[in-house]
């Protein structure tokens, strides 16, 4: 904490004396004064901020507490990204400018006063209003980003056509959902109403949701019970666990108080009327032919866990022509699923596509596929596919850049195939 305090103000004096340096021909020793107060009440403020935050994350969940945690993180965030933003702009005007002082004393050794006075041109300050303009997009990206489109809902529609999709399931239609992290989203009851009004009014045949419905713990649900039980299906709904599901972030006082965090999340799936396969497999028939609908628990890349075992979920499944795959990590589909195993139909989540990014037609850019190759959308490797959905809700930077929250409407039917 004392070293992430360091850099935060060492940011914050670079930041400032960068400011300092376009202000200072164009304000009075007043305003230069108020100038100064009003940024160091800001730094210290955020100082002190991190302080608390630090302390409070460690708690038992409040959604008050939790609340103000995510509106501090989200005005850090657009508040500390553009000043490391700004900086090496600033930075390299510095080295120009005193490298340029240097070169000029030695080489026609000359007095510093002249030295200064020859260095007064105002192209040397175009780095840094370059910077200044450079980091205001952010600022303003972030800003808007909590503001407007964290709950900006999109419904993407997807048909998919499969060779060994049984007849009787051709237009076989998914809601595929992920990452609620419900404790992110106190207070925004209504948003998310509005969200399970646009899931029903798809009128879905399944409805399946690929883990992260908390943070990390139990009573995050409290008060969502009626809302989110509200989601309809005329087959069924289906569900998994994700990586927070587990509460593998939280210093739990003891292993029991953990465990029954745990088994209360398993009976909240049950209570808003979801099936929770972990590490199961269930099947849907019509008429003589049957499908299967697998889900693993959570099955990530170190440091992530591996408590999913697909072996055991896919047990006596052989004779089913036709398989789909809940799995929250997008990262087990390249590991135990693709060319591994005949599951036609992947589902996850998990990325949150970073919450930023770029996400339009065939364009699709964010930071986080540096870890995740298959991080957004649909990805088709001969006859299996994997769709990772960006999720619904969100978790540390409470809102979402370039990257919407989105419901996947997935349509199923047969391949036809013409002789």
């Amino acid at each position: 904490m004392l070293l992430i305090l360091i850099i935060l103000l060492l940011t914050d004096l670079f930041f400032y004396k960068g400011i300092r340096h376009l202000v200072n021909c164009r304000l009075t020793k007043k305003k230069k004064k108020l100038l100064s107060l009003l940024f160091w009440a800001h730094s210290i403020g955020f100082l002190t901020g991190t302080l608390l935050v630090s302390r409070w994350v460690h708690n038992d969940y409040d959604p008050a507490v939790q609340r103000k945690i995510y509106c501090f993180v989200g005005l850090f965030l657009a508040f500390y990204i553009p000043k490391l933003l700004f900086i090496p702009f600033n930075f390299s005007e510095d080295i120009i400018r005193y490298g340029s002082m240097l070169v000029i004393r030695i080489v026609r050794k000359r007095k510093t006063e002249e030295v200064n006075n020859n260095l007064k041109i105002t192209r040397l300050t175009f780095l840094t209003k370059t910077g200044l303009i450079f980091s205001a997009i952010p600022f303003v990206s972030l800003i808007y980003g909590m503001t407007s489109v964290r709950f900006n809902f999109r419904i993407k529609k997807i048909n998919l056509q499969f060779n060994n999709l049984p007849d009787e399931f051709s237009g076989l239609s998914i809601v595929h959902i992920s990452d609620l992290h419900i404790g992110s989203l106190y207070g925004h009851h209504k948003e998310i109403s509005e969200a399970v009004k646009m899931i029903n009014s798809l009128s879905p045949d399944i409805i399946c949701f690929t883990g992260d419905i908390v943070n990390d713990f139990a009573n995050e649900l409290d008060g969502w019970f009626e809302i989110l039980g509200k989601m309809e299906a005329r087959i069924g709904k289906y569900s998994i666990l994700g990586n927070h599901d587990y509460g593998d972030y939280h210093y739990w006082s003891s292993d029991e108080k953990k465990k029954k965090n745990l088994e209360k999340i398993k009976q909240a799936h049950h209570r808003l009327g979801f099936k929770l396969l972990l590490n199961k497999s269930i099947t849907l028939t019509r008429q003589n032919n049957s499908i299967a609908i697998i889900g693993v628990e959570n099955w990530g890349k170190p440091p992530f866990a591996q408590y999913g075992d697909l072996d055991a979920a896919c047990k006596g499944l052989e004779k089913y022509p036709f398989k789909i795959l809940l799995t929250h990590d997008p990262s087990h589909w390249d590991a135990e699923v693709l060319n591994k195993k005949d599951i036609p139909l992947t589902l996850s989540g998990h990325t949150h596509g970073m919450q930023f990014g770029v996400n339009i037609g065939k364009i699709k850019w964010s930071p986080v596929q540096l870890k995740y190759p298959r991080w957004i959308g649909l990805y088709t490797e001969g006859e299996q596919l994997l769709y990772v959905n960006p999720g619904l809700g969100y978790i540390g930077y409470p809102g979402r850049v370039g990257i919407s929250p989105e419901i996947t409407f997935l349509e199923l039917n047969k391949k036809i195939t013409y002789s």
